[in-house]
């Protein structure tokens, strides 16, 4: 399949450096609004210490003089820079470390997370399921079941759609496998297509049974269920008006997914969920397995979008996700973050964060320097404005211009030499 240049990774991947370079930071856009209201403060004080000589008695000179004094201690150089050098520094240490990072905005708040929602499948688990359970429905072979199912997910690039078509064929002992079309997706609970001339329906068994299809037959329902209480993520086929039974599959946690959680912990995280449309049952597993707090499952896109919404309600909260479906819930966290971002476009576009080497220990890295970075900016801050706190009064009492440069321009080397820190930042293990 053929792609317009500006739809390549790489051109995704130039659009989130743009973005980064012109998103401001929380605490950068309280210094320019700081700065629009004391830099005519200034000018006017400077302008008032001009006409001191009329009040005061001293000449024209000296009044001239310590007004000039006055102007070079109240800049806000080291303000002005506070802010962005920390920014800048936490970006590029971030990129070193395979995490992208769309501007100082993002970088700053993901500090402030105190709970992070994760995507099931390809986030906390590898995303590379295998096909592990085939119960043909009465009636019908298992070749018939495994050849249908195998020609529909040939047409999807769904994790669960390439499980069976890379473990199905190998059970099919040399089987024709017929020729499916018309493929349609029916977002968070299947897909449809023509085999044969008739329609097949795969999918969770909440595709059946509604919108005018007809409920499955009860051996398959109880087929499914023995298969979701073991923990498998189930796929019931139908062809025509024929049930022709059940596959079970399982996906594993990431080798990391335990330890990359407790380590979001000791950082500070309080609550950490997975979100996941595959079955309740399913979903507990898993979640015991990696040592989330809760373990949602049965959710559509829909659905997750709310419970972000109800986490976003009592605090910062960040969606970690890899796929389509991620999308909306990517957008109404606060902080987007895209697993294995080189493969997966829509959740590149929407998410803040990208997790470039697919890597789920990248995140408390992300999360550990987002708080360095806000600490370092708290410091730029408090000692840019405590510089001017005490020079603007020295220099009105008679500081002159030579120590109030060198003061000055100190502080804001203090303040780069502070933020470039960030360059060698390691997260403590």
């Amino acid at each position: 399949m053929t792609h317009l240049s500006g739809d390549s990774t790489l051109a995704r991947v130039v659009r989130m450096v743009a973005e980064a370079e012109s998103a401001k930071s929380p605490t950068q856009l309280f210094t320019d609004r700081f700065q629009r209201l004391f830099v005519p403060l200034v000018l006017l004080l400077v302008f008032l210490l001009l006409f001191a000589w009329t009040v005061v008695d001293e000449p024209f000179r000296d009044s001239f003089y310590r007004a000039m004094a006055v102007l070079v201690a109240a800049s806000p150089c080291a303000l002005a820079i506070a802010t962005p050098s920390a920014v800048l520094s936490g970006v590029a240490r971030a990129a070193r470390g395979g995490v992208l990072v769309k501007g100082g905005a993002p970088l700053e708040l993901l500090g402030a997370v105190t709970a992070i929602a994760f995507d099931k499948t390809g986030t906390l688990t590898e995303g590379r399921p295998r096909l592990t359970d085939i119960i043909p429905a009465p009636g019908v072979t298992e070749a018939e079941l495994l050849s249908v199912s195998v020609a529909v997910e040939g047409l999807s690039d769904h994790p669960l759609a390439r499980a069976v078509t890379r473990d199905g064929p190998a059970r099919l002992s040399g089987a024709d496998i017929p020729t499916a079309s018309d493929l349609s997706s029916l977002t968070g609970r299947g897909l449809s297509a023509l085999v044969a001339g008739e329609r097949v329906l795969i999918g969770k068994a909440d595709l059946f049974g509604r919108d005018g299809v007809a409920p499955l037959s009860e051996p398959v329902l109880v087929a499914a269920a023995g298969l979701r209480a073991a923990g498998r993520t189930t796929m019931l086929v139908r062809h025509g008006d024929r049930d022709l039974g059940v596959l079970g599959l399982m996906d594993r946690p990431r080798a990391e997914a335990a330890s990359s959680l407790a380590r979001l912990r000791a950082l500070g995280v309080k609550r950490l969920v997975m979100l996941s449309g595959d079955a309740g049952p399913v979903a507990a597993s898993i979640g015991r397995e990696v040592g989330v707090d809760e373990a949602l499952g049965d959710l559509m896109p829909a659905d997750k979008v709310e419970a972000i919404g109800k986490m976003a309600a009592q605090g910062i909260v960040a969606m970690v996700g890899d796929g389509v479906n991620d999308a909306p819930a990517l957008a109404r966290a606060h902080i987007g973050i895209a697993m294995g971002a080189a493969g997966s476009e829509v959740a590149l576009e929407t998410a803040d964060v990208a997790l470039m080497a697919d890597k789920l220990s990248h995140l408390p890295f992300a999360v550990g320097l987002s708080r360095q970075t806000r600490a370092i900016i708290r410091q730029n801050v408090v000692i840019s404005l405590g510089m001017v706190a005490l020079l603007v009064p020295a220099t009105i009492l008679g500081l002159g211009i030579g120590p109030a440069v060198v003061l000055h321009e100190g502080s804001t080397l203090v303040v780069v030499f502070n933020a470039l820190r960030l360059l060698a930042w390691k997260e403590r293990v």
